[in-house]
């Protein structure tokens, strides 16, 4: 069976660069594309950067227990894992990599133990997450308030994740986490 190597972290800490070398080092990784109900943005695809559900539709799959892990992020809006979407990276032989929110890493965590590797990664200071986030331009000014208000509550779990990873300087924090990533996967179960 295949192993979960879970990367979370307020939005703009880097997560998703990390996560985005990880899988150009590691051919055996796949990453876990989350479903959301929230639009696509800009150039995302569907299947390749989200699973873009109706509401309703969302609703229906956790109803019938479809999710592993799922919360409604900011409000209104639901994100959540598959468990569809696991099951078909580990029957072609891979493990599955994560680029998840807190409270949902920290889930998948909580349900697969040892088979899974939780990595927090630290953003160098709240104020430098926050000059990022809003460098980005991407959020209206309400929704860059509601990402920076739970950037600030995100911060306070990061120790209850197997390790936390700082990220002060990206290519040092890519080495690590591959250095990471390869310890975890040669263990064996």
């Amino acid at each position: 069976m295949g192993k979960l190597i879970i990367f979370s972290a307020p939005s703009g800490a880097g997560k998703t660069t990390i996560v985005r070398h990880l899988l150009m080092k590691f051919p055996n990784l796949e990453f876990s594309v989350s479903a959301t109900t929230r639009p696509s943005r800009g150039d995302e695809v569907n299947g390749k950067d989200y699973y873009f559900i109706g509401k309703e539709e969302f609703l229906h799959r956790i109803a019938r227990r479809e999710f592993v892990e799922f919360e409604e992020v900011y409000s209104g809006t639901f994100y959540g894992t598959l468990r569809s979407e696991i099951e078909r990276i580990w029957d072609k032989g891979k493990h599955v990599i994560f680029d998840i929110d807190v409270e949902g890493g920290l889930h998948l965590k909580k349900v697969y133990g040892d088979q899974a590797l939780a990595i927090f990664v630290n953003p160098p200071s709240l104020e430098i997450l926050i000059q990022r986030l809003t460098s980005r331009g991407t959020d209206s000014e309400e929704k860059l308030k509601e990402r920076i208000e739970k950037a600030d509550k995100e911060l306070q779990y990061a120790d209850r994740f197997d390790l936390i990873l700082d990220n002060h300087e990206l290519s040092t924090a890519c080495k690590e986490a591959e250095h990471l990533v390869q310890r975890f996967l040669n263990q064996e179960k």
